[in-house]
């Protein structure tokens, strides 16, 4: 028998070194790669629910031109106990006009209590005839609104059935962009979903709201997941998937939730005081630069200018249009801080404002006022209306019967106004709900896409709008600024 020589025995050895290092490896990119998501979601997915809405079915531009009718009514006979009826009705808060039958919309919601204390956004029940919860086994419970808050858009449900498993909320500081998130909810009614992402930003402000720093993620989210819960891969809620980007309506991975901490301080109050009672100053302003500070004759371009004072607001008397606020109480004032830092002061309370007034310093005394409840924005709910960031207002198309019932009936075209925010342009302009937009200068208007691309108006370019209130037309120029 022929012994081996030296060489092939080497040989021999180097291949046993390489399928012995090769399956190492192979043995740690295996032990390397990602395990998935399934056994977290089959703990909590019994956890998320689907809440069931039945709504009234009433379109933006029919409850917005009721309110126009009622108010015009009102108006014309302000004594008569049918009209304090009518302008009750005609309040941002009210309905008028609606149809008997109802119509039926869902979202998503979570438990966060076994004795059925349950998380959902508000702008899923608004409108509300009745609501239910469908747990993950598919039984049905009617659900009790224990309170919401139009500010974070959360709304907080009970319902009876027993002991139920939780999820736990967490706070929005234990992720970084990048890591990974998975979302859970029912999109399009389809039955309970999961997607998977990362988050992709931190403290994204939304449609010029100061309240909420959002989370960005691309984990898809689709109509029916508002609602549902935005969690690591260690099942802690980290937010509350609420509103999407998307030019279809579908989703593009522009996903947002509300953090988890602005959440369990939301739910806290409502359980202890049925809301959420938030300080408000009644001003607007806007950034200090380097150019304005020079202006104004000062040395750095800290605080912020206050640009709109609201008349018979907390601040009426004690600031004016031109202060430059430095510090709030004893915390220094940004432009971009300014909403969270009022909204965190004790309404009824007396707060001490340092600003800078015709170049000297001083320290103002105010009343803190309690912010009011801001009306339902069409970016957060299911697009009935448009909303205009330009001019700070919402808007639908109309129909000839609408446009007959604002005294309109020999427009051919025109958008109603369906919601105004307080200090916008448009409300500054004294734009109401129920007036209809019929051109932009001599531009004659067809779809709300026409108003949507406008700028916000300054008085260096104001912007000139047509409205027709109660059969009267007259143009409308906006500012910015508090109409004289």
């Amino acid at each position: 028998m022929d012994l081996p020589s030296e060489g092939s025995n080497c040989l021999r050895l180097a291949g046993l070194i390489f399928i012995t290092l090769a399956a190492t490896l192979a043995g740690a990119v295996s032990c390397a790669a990602p395990p998935g998501y399934a056994a977290l979601v089959r703990k909590v997915a019994p956890s998320v629910v689907t809440v069931l809405v039945e709504q009234e079915p009433i379109s933006a531009a029919d409850r917005a031109a009721a309110r126009a009718a009622n108010r015009a009514a009102a108006e014309a006979d302000p004594n008569t106990v049918s009209a304090i009826v009518r302008r009750l009705l005609a309040a941002p808060s009210g309905e008028a006009g609606r149809n008997e039958g109802a119509t039926g919309s869902l979202g998503s919601g979570f438990v966060v209590r076994e004795d059925g204390l349950i998380v959902t956004n508000r702008h899923v029940i608004a409108d509300a005839r009745s609501v239910k919860v469908r747990l993950s086994d598919g039984r049905e419970f009617a659900a009790k609104i224990l309170g919401v808050d139009a500010v974070t858009d959360i709304a907080v449900l009970s319902i009876q059935a027993g002991r139920l498993p939780v999820l736990r909320l967490g706070s929005s500081k234990t992720v970084s962009v990048g890591d990974v998130v998975i979302a859970i909810g029912n999109p399009y009614g389809l039955g309970q979903s999961v997607t998977a992402g990362i988050v992709s930003a931190r403290g994204r402000i939304i449609e010029d709201d100061p309240y909420i720093d959002f989370l960005q993620t691309d984990a898809a989210i689709n109509r029916g997941n508002s609602g549902g819960p935005l969690m690591t891969v260690d099942g802690l809620v980290v937010g509350v998937t609420s509103v999407i980007f998307s030019p279809s309506g579908g989703s593009v991975g522009l996903g947002f939730a509300i953090p988890a901490e602005t959440v369990s301080a939301v739910v806290r109050d409502i359980e202890a005081h049925g809301r959420v009672e938030r300080g408000y100053l009644g001003i607007s302003a806007q950034p200090m630069t380097a150019t304005m500070a020079a202006a104004l004759h000062l040395k750095n371009a800290e605080g912020a200018l206050v640009t709109v004072v609201e008349a018979h607001g907390p601040a009426d008397g004690a600031l004016i249009i031109g202060d430059v606020l430095l510090k709030i109480e004893s915390i220094p004032v940004s432009f971009k801080d300014l909403g969270k830092l009022s909204a965190r002061l004790v309404p009824d309370s007396l707060a001490t404002v340092t600003l800078i007034r015709s170049g000297a310093q001083l320290s103002v005394a105010m009343k803190v006022g309690r912010l009011p409840e801001p009306v339902s924005d069409p970016a957060l709910t299911d697009g009935q209306d448009v909303w205009i960031p330009g001019l700070r207002i919402g808007v639908a198309e109309t129909t000839s019967a609408i446009r007959k019932a604002i005294k309109a009936d020999e427009e051919s075209s025109g958008m109603i106004v369906t919601q105004l925010r307080p200090a916008g342009p448009g409300a500054l302009a004294g734009l109401r709900v129920g007036d209809l937009i019929t051109h932009i200068g001599a531009k004659q208007l067809y779809l709300p896409a026409d108003l949507a691309g406008v700028k916000q108006p300054t008085p260096q370019d104001p912007l000139l709008l047509r409205v027709v209130r109660e059969g009267s037309a007259g143009f409308v120029a906006l500012t910015g600024e508090t109409a004289p």
